[in-house]
Parts: structure tokens; sequence; C-alpha cells
């Protein structure tokens, strides 16, 4: 830690005065540690182990007899206890204590020492550290930070590297994203063309696969991009983690997403063809044979008490089509193609219960009627948390909105190309995971919160740390600390620390000293002619994207850099066609609005905006007609405006902007500025 002994005294001894007057103060205290602790008593004074942060880290991945022999050298006592006081009977939980005379830990596993010793080494600045009494447990007890690696694959030393920094700020799952459409990442030892072939690529990357026909190649292709991890990687790394006390949860994906397994094992699709379906044949007997030989591997190989199987975005056209989903519906009595996909669902969760393990999927499974022994990890809107909760499942909270960072974190014309949308640190931090509204029985089924990071543009190990930090330390406090703990302004200061801490051990974090903000047109409102008055939509706009509904375009609210921030209102597969009433004729200088593209979530520019005025709203004149210069395979994000500058006098303008007729394409436009 980058924090000089000098400050961590004197925020010590000035604070320590209001702490002896009202212990329970002391919660207000905070310390420059990622994640905040619960409960802080400053003293005076301090005490010199001789250790440094990275030797306090070393010494707690030691066997627990070396570990406590090496710290008691150092002054530094560790006791492992039936009870300790504070701690209830949280085995994360510790207390540490720090006198002139020495440092005492206790906890109630070698876990709760683990996290002390992670407390203790972000206090240590050469050896010297403040006096101090925290007792600390955390808020949740699944801390999670997930990873895609079918995108792109990364290598065995890259994903112990994270691992050091979630064991840093005492992050304990990490969800390994293994299979995906892009490719297979590891060994299964009954299915050898899963690495053989469906683990590599003829392209430089994703975006070349997707675009370029998504075909896979064996690893001896000239061109062959990918790879897969061994089984004895696979136990190199669940090892890896142990030691920080991180379990390993792979997700095998199942029934989508999975165009990798159906190009090198045709039979298991509706089609039977390679390059058809990406979705497994559900009427097939030997789709339920393949799956589950594959998860006896990987339950042979993962300790973890849940498996993930995936279970979204799943497509129901080919089973539509196909005989045997068909007479699996009828026979089955599931009514639909829904029903369907609730049946693989349910089956591979009797499979797993039935050895020993439990189903984690994301929110489509809700649908699915599993039992209460499944949870379910909320990825597209908070309302699913609620509606798992009640359903009896334990939740695990990882909306797009707050946790998805493969956003941008800053602004997208200064970031390197990312999926879309844009989530600041800020903004991950400010995510509150549990619904206060809820019950304390509802509250209790939160299991815990996690980041995600997707890497289809995200391709360097660089760039990947670039995008993971420093937003999963946002996500790393908020799934520790309790709310009260939590304060943006100290958090931020400590990042900042933190940042040149990564730096200095080799990590690529953006840096939110250089975070240029938000859109500035987002900024303030924006005062025109139009904010108030009529406005009357002849076609309607998006109940997904209303924006602020039937006033958003004339409310003088301006969008920010991403569509789905609220202020941007959407159109799909339709124009934007609307008129504005001003009660009575206006002078008019200039009429416009701005449209946002970005190509990856489906949002263009409108093919032309024909711009036009009337006195009775009846009969109107054309004052400007524009065609669109900006290409439609242009993927960067791109704001253009359309207007007509002039003098005129109307009651009523009309501005339309022309769908490009691309099939569930997007408009996404703010505001329409007349002046």
């Amino acid at each position: 830690m980058k924090t000089s002994s000098l400050f961590l005294f004197s925020m010590f001894a000035a604070l320590s005065l209001s702490v002896l007057v009202s212990c329970s103060r002391s919660d207000g205290m905070l310390l420059p540690v990622i994640p905040q602790p619960l409960h802080v008593i400053g003293g005076h004074g301090g005490f010199n182990t001789g250790l440094g942060p990275e030797e306090i880290e070393d010494i707690s991945l030691l066997p627990f007899p070396d570990m406590t022999e090496s710290l008691e050298k150092s002054g530094i006592t560790v006791s492992v206890l039936e009870e300790v006081p504070g701690l209830g009977s949280n085995e994360e939980g510790y207390r540490l204590e720090v006198t002139k005379r020495g440092v005492g830990i206790e906890a109630l596993s070698e876990t709760g020492v683990f996290y002390a010793l992670r407390t203790l080494a972000f206090l240590s600045d050469d050896g010297k550290v403040p006096c101090v009494e925290i007792t600390d447990y955390p808020r949740f007890p699944y801390r999670g930070m997930h990873l895609d690696v079918s995108r792109h694959f990364k290598s065995k030393d890259f994903i112990k590297k994270q691992l050091d920094v979630m064991a840093r700020y005492k992050l304990n799952r990490f969800h390994w994203h293994l299979t995906d459409g892009a490719g297979w990442r590891i060994e299964i030892d009954r299915y050898p063309e899963l690495t053989d072939i469906a683990a590599w690529r003829p392209y430089p990357d994703w975006e070349a696969w997707w675009n370029g026909g998504r075909r896979y190649c064996t690893e001896d292709h000239p061109d062959a991009d990918g790879g897969y991890y061994t089984k004895e990687d696979v136990r190199e790394i669940i090892e890896y983690a142990a030691q920080r006390h991180i379990t390993v949860i792979p997700e095998i994906e199942m029934p989508g997403h999975s165009e990798e397994v159906l190009a090198v094992y045709p039979e298991l699709s509706c089609s039977g063809k390679p390059y058809v379906n990406s979705e497994f044949c559900v009427g097939k007997e030997a789709t339920f044979e393949f799956l589950e030989n594959v998860l006896l591997e990987i339950i042979e190989l993962f300790p973890s008490e849940y498996i993930h199987i995936g279970g979204d975005e799943a497509a129901h056209a080919g089973w539509e089509n196909c005989p045997d989903c068909q007479r699996r519906i009828a026979e089955e009595h599931l009514g639909d193609e829904s029903g369907l996909q609730g049946y693989l669902v349910r089956r591979i969760e009797k499979f797993l219960n039935g050895h020993g393990r439990k189903l984690i999927g994301w929110d489509e499974v809700l649908r699915d009627g599993l039992n209460t022994s499944s949870a379910i990890m909320v990825w597209r809107d908070m309302e699913y948390g609620v509606e798992a909760a009640m359903a009896g499942n334990d939740v695990i909270m990882s909306p797009g909105e707050y946790c998805y960072i493969d956003a941008y974190q800053d602004a997208p014309f200064t970031q390197p190309v990312a999926k879309g949308g844009y989530l600041t640190l800020e903004k991950t931090y400010s995510f509150q995971p549990v619904p206060d509204t809820l019950s304390p029985d509802l509250q209790a089924r939160y299991m815990g919160i996690q980041s995600n990071l997707w890497c289809e543009y995200i391709q360097p190990d660089e760039y990947t740390e670039y995008m993971l930090y420093p937003r999963v330390l946002s996500i790393a406090e908020t799934a520790w600390s309790f709310p009260f703990r939590k304060n943006w302004d100290s958090f931020r200061e400590n990042v900042v620390s933190e940042t040149d801490v990564l730096v200095s051990r080799g990590y690529n974090p953006f840096d939110i000293r250089k975070e240029k903000g938000e859109r500035p047109e987002a900024a303030r409102p924006e005062k025109h002619l139009a904010v108030g008055k009529e406005i009357e939509y002849l076609q309607p706009f998006s109940r997904y994207y209303p924006a602020g509904g039937d006033t958003a375009l004339i409310d003088g609210v301006r969008g920010g850099w991403t569509y789905a921030d609220g202020r941007w209102q959407g159109f799909i597969n339709r124009n934007v066609d609307v008129v504005i009433d001003f009660g009575e004729p206006t002078e008019i200088k200039y009429i416009g609005a701005e449209f946002m593209q970005l190509i990856g979530p489906w949002l263009w520019q409108p093919h032309e905006v024909i711009i036009s005025v009337s006195d009775d709203g009846r009969n109107f004149t054309e004052l400007s007609r524009q065609v669109t210069d900006v290409p439609e395979d242009a993927a960067e994000l791109i704001f253009r405006t359309y207007s007509w500058e002039g003098e005129t006098t109307a009651r009523y303008v009309r501005y339309k902007a022309v769908s490009n007729g691309i099939d569930n394409g997007c408009l996404f436009t703010d505001e329409i500025i007349v002046r």
C-alpha cells in the first residue's frame, strides 16, 4: 500500500478521541483498506512487524503451522477458537488487534485468519502498523468475479494472476465461463473433438469469427487461434485458488450457446448437420447422455458445491420444426418449447443433485420450475432477484446495469473498443443488491454479488485487466462491506492508491485519475421552445426503452454515453415519427435531434430524416430531407445530429426519422430541440 505511516498514525490520532467518547461511533471510521472492515476502533502509536504487505500476503498462503511460526517471529499471534466475541458463527470473520506490544488475530477458522492477514497487509507500511482494533466479517458469503475465456482464451498463468487480485480484495468465488459458441475450453476425455476442433478457430479474434462464417479448425491449421485447459491445468488452478480461499465454479453452457459442440457432434442437434443449430436437441436421449457424461468429468474435477449450466438466451426456432422435440413435448405434456427448455434444466438439476451438487443458472431458468436447492444468477433486471427469492431460491446478483464490466468505463471515444454501454466506477459502486423493502427472510436469500467480464471485444491480457480493474474492486467492497460502511469519496481515494499498487505488481488497471466522465450534453437541462409542449407519437416507442415516456423527446433531458441510461428513447423496427404542437404560430430557426449508432446492441443511424412544419396539423411543408452518411458497418460509437436551420413560422413541427430496415434494428434519440 502506497499510504505513508505518517498518514495512518495521524488519521488514527485525530479520530481516536471521538471513538473513546462513544464507541458506537467507531463504525464511521474509514481505513485505507478495500473492502472496508465492519467495526474499527483506532488507537495511538503503532507496532513494527518488520513485514511489508507482500511478505504478509505470502505468509498467509503457507500451511497453517508454518504460517503461525513465521508470524510469531514478527510479533503476530494467531488463535483459531470455537468462539470469538462479535463474530457469531461467521467463519470468514476475524478480530485483529494491533497494540504497541504486538498484533493479535482471532478467528473461527483458517479462512478468517487469512482475511485478517489480508487486512493487516493493507495497513502495513514497511512493517509499521498503526494501533487499531478491528472486528470484521463479510455481508455476503458469495463474492464473485466472472471471466469469459470462450470468446478469447486466457492462459493458466493469467488466471492465476487474477486469483491473486481476488484474494487481495477478499473475493471468494471465481466463475469460470469455460464453454460458449465461440470455443470449448476444457479437456473432456470422453469427447476429444471438443478440444481437438471446437477449441480452435481460423480467425484472428472473436469479431472476425462472428462475422466470417463461425467455423472451427484443428490446432495445426495455419490460422488457428484458441486454446484449452488440460485436466492437469484445471487441477492446478483449483488448488491455487483454494490456497487463496477461492472456490472455482465452472460453467458448461446448455441448451443454447452451443454452436461449438454441435459443429463437432452434429448428431446432438435438431438438424443433424454442423453449423446449423445453436441449441442442443432436447428431444434426443443422446443429448442427455452427452451432457451427463461431460458433467460427470466436471464433477470429478471441481469440488465446488455449485455447477453453473447457463440456461440463457436459448432460441426455440430449431425445436419448433424438430420431430424429436415435438414428440418430447407431447409425451411429457410440456405444452410448448419453453416447457421443453424447462424439461432439460430440471432433468440436469436432478442429475446434479443426485451427484451431490447444486445448479446455478442465469435468471431465465426461473421459469423452469426448479427446486429450491438451485441458485439463480440475475443478469437482466433487479426484479428477477425478488422473484427468485420469493420462489424460495438463493440469489446471486450480477445485473448488467451495475455488474457487466465489458461496458465502457469512461467516455467511449477515449477508450479501446468495448461491447457498448457506459459503466463507471462510481455507478458500479452505487449498486444496492438487496431491496430494503423485502422482509428479512427474503433478504437472507441473497447469497451475494458478482462482476461479469464478457470478452467478445477483449483479447489482449493487458486490455482484460484494464476492463477488470478497478471496477472489480467496487464489487468487492459492496460484497464484503455493509452499506453503512461504504463511502464513495473514501473508496475513490483508496482506489487511486490501489491503482499504483496494482501497477507495481504488473497489472494494467484503468487510472481513475484520468477519467473524462459523462457526456457533457447530459450534465445540464436543455432549454428550448418545445419543452413542455404537446407531442403526438405517430409510431410508438419501445416499451423496453421508454426513457421519460410520452414527454421524453421534449423534456430537456439529454442522453449520456449509453443507450440504456434511461434518457435515450428507443424505437425497434419502427420509425421515429412525432408531431409537436406549440399551441400557436411560433417563430422557428432551428429543429434538430441526435441519434446514436452502436451496432453491437443493434443501434443504427436512421436511413433518412424528414423535417416539416404545418399551420393546421394536417398539411405539412417539408423543410429538410437528409440521408445518413454513416456506414451501417461502422462499429464504433457514433453520434449524429440531423437538423434544419433557417427562418419560418409554424404551429406544428413534424420530425420523422426513417429506420434503415434492418430486422430488429433500433433507433435511439434523446431530444428534439427547437429554437
